[in-house]
């Protein structure tokens, strides 16, 4: 893809050196290099050793919606822009959807927020209620472990002690 650009480049500039010689005009020296078309070297991710993976990646999706809603804060101006000096409909319809994607992205990092609290809010909740439980074992080991609870468990405020005969000895 750079190559083409390159030779594009190199056909235009031919190009535009004999229209300025027609024209009389001279020539001004913007000198094209290769390392002007090439990609920019992505930003290294900022990783803080001392917190754990989900305040990280909380951070890191937090910055990138940041970066997004910009971007996009940007693009409008200049598709509102266009819109005016042209008063196309179309200029107009697109401008409409950029409002409305910038305006999603703003949900997402309300929707982000919500789940970080969620997340952090896990480890305190349990659910202490058994609604199924299943045994699985024998019925013999299943009498025997009913038996046993039948003995540590006091029932109606009465003691597991056999009951002394009233009738008077």
């Amino acid at each position: 893809m750079v190559k083409i650009i390159i030779l594009l480049v190199i056909q235009m500039s031919k190009l535009e050196d004999s229209v300025n010689e027609i024209l009389g005009i001279e020539k001004k020296s913007t000198d094209v290099a290769v390392k002007d078309f090439e990609q920019p070297a992505p930003v290294p991710r900022k990783i803080d050793e001392t917190k754990n993976d989900v305040d990280n990646d909380y951070e890191h999706s937090r910055e990138n919606y940041y970066n997004l809603i910009d971007k996009g804060n940007q693009a409008i101006e200049g598709i509102l822009d266009i819109a005016k000096e042209g008063q196309h409909p179309r200029a107009y319809e697109v401008a409409g959807q950029l409002i409305g994607q910038v305006a999603q992205t703003v949900d997402k990092l309300q929707d982000l927020q919500k789940k970080l609290k969620d997340l952090k809010e896990v480890p305190g909740k349990t659910n202490t209620q058994i609604k199924n439980a299943l045994f699985v074992g024998s019925t013999n080991e299943l009498q025997k472990m009913l038996n046993r609870k039948k003995e540590d468990e006091i029932i109606e405020g009465k003691t597991n002690e056999p009951e002394k005969d009233k009738s008077g000895d």
